[in-house]
């Protein structure tokens, strides 16, 4: 489910491992959270997180997810928004290595990172929840409009729009692009000359220019799971999403 990798200079890549499409249900939700909180315990320096090549995630396990009651719905949106804080708050360096596909939750994990490098060509990144009848969380929402600035944020999100990783690195939804095949290499590069600089001085002023991300999930009742859950089990949002389930049924 997530493969542990150990590279040169204290760098740990956690390798999302869910075939066939690294899909985000509970479990390995959990298992990345406790991977990435409990790396620095473990004397990691930085992260890398990838996935296959040519899918980094698809996303969540909407099938699975489907089949939830309510409050295992509940504990799951506590769950997955614990990694986005996880991610957010990590004292460590974090970079996404999106080695291909990345809707929906996928391109959430890539979008609390440090660093993004996506595969070159006709991969696709991008917040789609519109299409399949749901709304951005609001910290999400949020994280992406200090990512790319208001107005760029408001216009994909209200389209739910996927980009190309052309069009990706454009927006600044990413920070660079490589072959399929050196994703994971140049994410490990640009870890490597981070690593170099003075250690300190680094990670503090590191601290600082993320706090305002990790403040995002500091007020619990904020992140609003109550309001997360009638907008998943809503009818509009609950038929959308069961369409969508039964026209992938029908292309396989």
């Amino acid at each position: 489910m997530l493969d542990r990798i150990e590279h040169e200079h204290g760098i740990r890549e956690l390798r999302l491992a869910r075939p066939p499409v690294n899909a985000l249900d509970p479990g390995l939700v959990h298992a990345l959270r406790e991977a990435i909180e409990t790396a620095p315990r473990e004397g990691a320096d930085a992260l890398v997180i990838s996935g296959a090549s040519g899918i980094f995630s698809a996303g969540l396990d909407v099938p699975f997810l489907l089949t939830l009651d309510r409050e295992a719905m509940r504990a799951f949106w506590g769950e997955f928004l614990g990694l986005c804080a996880a991610l957010a708050r990590s004292p460590i360096p974090l970079v996404a290595a999106v080695t291909g596909h990345s809707p929906a939750g996928g391109a959430v994990l890539a979008l609390f990172c440090d660093f993004r490098v996506m595969a070159h060509g006709a991969y696709r990144i991008g917040l789609n929840e519109v299409q399949v009848g749901l709304t951005v969380p609001d910290v999400i929402r949020a994280a992406l409009g200090r990512l790319l600035g208001a107005y760029r944020a408001e216009r994909l999100l209200v389209e739910g729009a996927m980009l190309e990783s052309e069009a990706a690195l454009r927006a600044g939804f990413v920070d660079e692009l490589a072959d399929v095949d050196h994703v994971v290499t140049r994410a490990l590069g640009w870890l490597e000359a981070l690593l170099k600089l003075p250690r300190r001085a680094m990670l503090s002023t590191r601290a600082l220019a993320r706090a305002d991300l990790g403040a995002l999930f500091a007020d619990a009742a904020a992140l609003r799971v109550e309001t997360l859950l009638e907008m998943w089990f809503a009818p509009e949002a609950q038929a959308t999403l069961r369409a969508m389930v039964e026209r992938l049924k029908a292309k396989k």
